[in-house]
């Protein structure tokens, strides 16, 4: 019996929204109730009570690395597979086994201190000490994404305007394709990043549980302060590729995330 092709997650108008914007949203990536499995375990390492938000005495708890289980299976489902091999290739990324650490944020006067705008980065610069790889200060980007093939936002919470969704720069990842060109493979650090401008429309990362955002890894976005009244649960984890992007291939098979860079190396940007 033959076997049949896979649905396709996204539609055409989907992937040349990811292609202008830099990112699409996938509602009911995976399900709610994966959603509660994962939030029971989290809860267990947070030194805070569910259901006292005096407890609540932070802006923001980041997690260790969380794999297998509920993080596995949302990593995994065939809508997801189906849409990373849209926008990033067939057979050119690698699986995750988990979602990694998670930026857990409360309702909290506080300034949390970590919302300023950026592209996350990618690979350690040579000047990164091999034994402090941990420290980000000196990694960099390049532009053909050295090492992430895209930024991915889980909601593991639903998350409204108030409950410090991502914010996001609608369009960002073309502006920052042509900042990063002159820098060829060595690309460049956070400290050259922040002092790029970026005028672009604002939008935000909402949705209910289960919602994913799969964006261009050149996407600028920013955490925020949460301004609600339940903590905001969400996984930030990078797609990594088998391969490197390339921007000039003989067979002309570009993905949409190649095809963004040539659109923006091709054009003058926004003025």
């Amino acid at each position: 019996m033959p076997t049949l092709p896979q649905e396709r997650a996204l539609d055409a108008a989907q992937i040349e929204r990811f292609i202008e914007d830099g990112f699409v949203r996938i509602d009911g990536a995976f399900s709610r109730d994966l959603a509660v499995q994962a939030r029971s375990i989290l809860w267990r390492d947070i030194p805070c009570d569910p259901d006292d938000s005096a407890t609540w005495k932070k802006p923001v708890i980041r997690l260790g690395g969380y794999d297998g289980g509920p993080f596995r299976e949302a990593a995994n489902t065939p809508v997801l597979k189906s849409a990373f091999d849209q926008l990033v290739g067939k057979g050119r990324w690698h699986p995750r086994d988990g979602l990694g650490s998670f930026p857990i944020r409360f309702p909290h006067p506080d300034d949390p201190g970590d919302a300023g705008w950026h592209v996350d980065l990618s690979f350690p610069g040579e000047d990164c000490d091999p034994d402090e790889r941990t420290d980000f200060s000196a990694w960099r980007v390049n532009v053909t994404s050295r090492g992430r093939a895209l930024l991915m936002l889980f909601l593991f919470s639903d998350v409204g305007p108030d409950d410090a969704p991502t914010r996001i720069r609608i369009g960002s990842h073309l502006d920052m394709a042509r900042y990063l060109a002159p820098a060829g493979e060595a690309g460049r650090s956070r400290m050259e990043l922040e002092q790029m401008g970026v005028r672009r429309q604002q939008t935000l990362a909402t949705g209910e549980a289960g919602t994913v955002y799969l964006c261009h890894p050149f996407l600028v976005h920013a955490a925020q302060k949460h301004r609600g009244s339940t903590p905001r649960f969400l996984a930030q984890p990078p797609l990594i590729p088998r391969e490197p992007f390339r921007l000039q291939r003989d067979d002309g098979d570009y993905s949409p995330v190649e095809i963004a860079i040539r659109r923006a190396l091709s054009e003058t940007g926004p003025t």
